[in-house]
């Protein structure tokens, strides 16, 4: 039996995605949908809702109602259950937004020593996101209300809505911006070109017609992609030009942070940035990597990761290959990989003055020449002393 075509859509409205479900649909007529829910407020797994619906599926499955468990593992029998019981050649899951979309698509496709692979029966089609523009700038802009998503494993510890709609937006493969609502804002509101810049490699449409960008498989490597976008020191670029004031300024540097003075900075760092990511090289942190991560005016910074030291290093053995492939790009006799990177996006930045911010926050010459020990006895606002 030649393989199935899977293509996974989601969208911050259950009307978008219906929307991206029904053009996808009209490529494809005898697809099957099952439509997804999740519902689980406390600790444990939740209640998943399966619902399923096109031309091509049986009125009585039992890839339907509700169960009990992991959303990744519930989906994953589904599809293979799918692929025995019904023999569709394309199948449209179709996602809530209550999930990590990244994150639960690498362990939805995770192959499981003794189990049943899902790559042995579905070609994966380009992850499809579709995005309501009144709703993402809502979003984008709320701060103050915690929600936690589901990944493939558990929950998120909490997130800000504007974190968890930047979140969705960065997963696509593929950008889903309906005619009239934001992909003719390159003449109208911008917010297509805005979500085009926050996922510099998703494609944008306006349209669901075009079979051959929704249609045509990824690439066999697709699954390391994804787990490479998910890496805290891979941050995505934008070839995008800048259209309606929107515009993207990445930042590098290589000596370490004074975290006082970028705390100073913030203000002016931050002004217009709607996202943006990146990696700091704190100096009372040396061996860790501290990520960034803004999302309206929300920012989170986190130990997540550490530096890796020369190749002789347990450390260097026990990474992957992408990632020291990664550190080889970037590797400094005395520094090692440690460095300083992160892209901001938003509407009328001043990228000059974002630059001048962030290089006085660096170390200066003669705080640099103090060593290591000095560095750690700099006072940090941002996430207070190291242990030990």
């Amino acid at each position: 039996m030649s393989k199935a075509l899977l293509s996974v859509v989601t969208g911050n409205t259950p009307m978008v995605r219906g929307k991206a479900v029904d053009g996808l649909l009209k490529l494809s007529a005898t697809a099957v949908v099952p439509a997804v829910s999740i519902c689980g407020e406390n600790e444990g797994y939740p209640s998943v809702h399966r619902l399923l619906s096109g031309a091509g599926a049986p009125l009585d499955t039992a890839v339907s109602g509700a169960v009990t468990g992991s959303p990744a593992v519930v989906l994953r029998q589904d599809l293979l259950s799918l692929r025995r019981t019904v023999g569709s050649e394309h199948v449209i899951l179709a996602l809530p937004g209550s999930l990590d979309v990244l994150p639960f698509l690498v362990e939805l496709w995770r192959a499981r020593t003794g189990a049943t692979s899902l790559a042995d029966h579905y070609a994966a089609a380009p992850a499809l996101v579709a995005v309501d523009p009144v709703t993402f700038m809502a979003d984008i802009g709320r701060v103050h209300h915690a929600v936690r998503l589901w990944n493939g494993w558990n929950r998120t510890a909490p997130l800000t809505r504007a974190e968890a709609a930047a979140r969705q937006v960065e997963s696509a493969d593929v950008l889903y911006v309906p005619a009239g609502e934001g992909v003719g804002d390159r003449h109208g509101s911008g917010v297509g070109c805005l979500v085009e810049r926050v996922n510099g490699g998703a494609l944008l449409v306006d349209s669901c017609s075009d079979g051959r960008h929704l249609m045509r498989p990824l690439p066999a490597d697709f699954g390391e992609e994804w787990l490479g976008r998910l890496d805290p020191l891979v941050i995505p670029g934008s070839p995008h030009p800048a259209e309606h004031s929107v515009r993207s300024v990445r930042w590098r540097s290589r000596r370490p942070v004074h975290p006082q003075r970028l705390a100073d900075a913030l203000a002016v760092a931050l002004r217009g940035v709607v996202r943006s990511r990146g990696h700091l090289w704190l100096c009372g942190r040396p061996d860790s990597v501290i990520t960034w991560r803004s999302a309206g005016a929300h920012l989170e910074l986190q130990e997540a990761d550490r530096w890796l030291e020369p190749q002789e290093t347990g450390a260097w053995q026990a990474a992957t290959p992408q990632r020291r492939t990664l550190a080889s790009w970037f590797w400094h006799d005395y520094y090692g990989e440690r460095r300083n990177e992160i892209v901001f996006i938003g509407v009328g930045l001043d990228e000059q003055a974002i630059r001048c911010a962030l290089d006085e926050a660096l170390l200066t010459d003669h705080e640099l020449a103090q060593g290591r020990a000095a560095w750690a006895a700099v006072p940090d606002p941002l996430l207070g002393s190291a242990a030990g």
